[in-house]
């Protein structure tokens, strides 16, 4: 039996065997390697719709590996430096769904920051744990919630020693990191487990330029989004985890929600993507860095925007910084974010990650050029001179502190619910979502109370142009709450 290494890339050779063979395909997809769908196979071309196909016996199965896609995790256990690897298709909202509904039952709680992803507070909508929240602490003049403070994970670990999971993210989506190796160490005295949301932070396992990566920090279980820095296609992410998870149990719990039909097409991309950070992973991170530093400096020096880096780390809330993320403070030149967002898409074709009430993230990663740097950079020195203005009337505050009145699952699935007018909500228990979208981070929850800030936040958001997202009315004129 062949040796595996990190040059192979056992599905990409898989399906580059499969092409060379004349099968008739009596199975589906319909589309029958494109013949089916002359525009599709046009608009995708012919090589991507001929490995567009089902499971079949040389190809593996997803919710059952023995052989390419068996090797494929292996690989992508060991690039990782992990006891396993699971490749999921559902986006790592998938992954971390996994993660919480692996470590948690009806009933049972977990400690978690409010700041995180719709994700997880949808996996605790589906198993019915408990959440017990951390709030994080501000940086009021950036606007932006930060890490979890050491001291209020030990003091919700204290107050909830049966707790059966402490979930972090490393980092959050502006690039900031918790005190993970001191966090871990208080879960696991305590016997609680540490879950991971690495959605941003897969180039942390390849580089030591970068704050350490979760599980070799030593957390049991990490979601990471290959698709955004890794380069694999959207919705192509990775589940971890170490030594206290069964691997057969995590893979039953995967296959509770995700397809039966494995997409082809993210799994090769997450392969080569692998071998592509396991063989050259340090040397592509180095230049996004050196990239990133050098429009950080320019964008600084333009006046009024502040690009933030490692001079925020204060050695608790934010204890490390990854240096790839571009987050740029906007309010100063008297615009939100989102603002700056919209002129940059719709004057300059400039697409970035997204805006908020006060800030702008520029994505950066494996794909980008010099030049197209300059570009940002350009850009925004022309944003700052057209259309700078006063900044009287402008909300600060980015993370209001919940209150949650009832578990999510409970909220959720409430019989004695009605439609309200949005502003008649206040005071009332939410049993839906709001969210701006990205980055996906409730301002409500199901289960919480609609407050008087809350709601002004909603209304401010709204008006500059935040893409709104979640509740049951898409036109967010009416919120579900508790009937009264």
């Amino acid at each position: 039996m062949k040796k595996l290494t990190q040059n192979d890339v056992p599905i990409l050779e898989a399906l580059q065997k499969l092409k060379q063979m004349r099968i008739v395909p009596f199975d589906v997809p319909g589309h029958k390697r494109g013949r089916g769908n002359k525009i599709l196979t046009d608009f995708l071309g012919e090589k991507c719709l001929s490995v567009d196909v089902n499971s079949m016996k040389p190809l593996d199965n997803l919710c059952h590996p023995v052989s390419v896609i068996k090797d494929a995790e292996i690989l992508a256990a060991e690039a990782f430096g992990v006891k396993h690897a699971f490749l999921m298709v559902g986006g790592t909202t998938s992954a971390v769904q996994a993660m919480v509904l692996t470590a948690c039952k009806r009933g049972d709680k977990i400690i978690l920051p409010r700041n995180v992803h719709r994700s997880a507070i949808n996996a605790l909508i589906l198993c019915g744990a408990i959440p017990i929240y951390i709030n994080p602490q501000m940086d009021k003049r950036l606007g932006i919630s930060l890490g979890m403070s050491v001291d209020d994970v030990k003091r919700a670990i204290e107050e909830n020693p049966d707790a059966k999971a402490v979930l972090v993210n490393n980092p959050t989506y502006y690039g900031i990191c918790s005190n993970l190796k001191e966090i871990i160490e208080a879960a696991h005295a305590s016997g609680m487990l540490v879950l991971a949301d690495e959605a941003h932070g897969t180039h942390f396992y390849f580089s030591d330029a970068l704050p350490p990566a979760a599980m070799h920090a030593g957390a049991d279980m990490a979601a990471v989004s290959m698709h955004k820095s890794g380069g694999s296609l959207t919705q192509s992410s990775l589940l971890l985890i170490n030594d206290r998870i069964s691997e057969g149990y995590v893979r039953q719990i995967i296959n509770l929600t995700q397809t039966t039909s494995g997409s082809y097409l993210l799994m090769v991309s997450l392969d080569i993507s692998r071998r592509n950070l396991a063989l050259k992973g340090e040397e592509i991170i180095n230049a996004v860095i050196e990239l990133v530093e050098y429009a950080r400096s320019e964008i600084n020096q333009i006046g009024d925007y502040y690009a933030y880096s490692k001079e925020i780390v204060n050695g608790d809330s934010v204890y490390d910084f990854d240096i790839t993320k571009l987050s740029i403070y906007t309010r100063s030149i008297g615009l939100a974010g989102i603002e700056v967002y919209d002129i940059l898409r719709d004057e300059y074709d400039i697409q970035t990650e997204f805006g908020d009430l006060a800030n702008l993230l520029a994505y950066v990663s494996v794909g980008d050029r010099p030049r197209d740097m300059e570009r940002l950079v350009s850009a925004l020195s022309e944003i700052r001179r057209i259309y700078k203005k006063d900044t009287v009337g402008m909300l600060e505050a980015e993370y209001i502190s919940p209150k949650v009145i009832l578990p999510p699952q409970d909220a959720f699935y409430m019989d004695a619910e009605e439609k309200v007018p949005l502003k008649e909500a206040v005071g009332r228990v939410c049993t839906e979502f709001v969210m701006c979208y990205p980055p996906g981070i409730p301002i409500l929850a199901p289960g919480e109370l609609v407050t008087p800030q809350i709601m002004e936040y909603i209304c401010y958001a709204r008006e500059k142009g935040c893409q709104l997202t979640g509740p049951e009315d898409m036109e967010i004129n009416y919120l579900n709450v508790v009937k009264k």
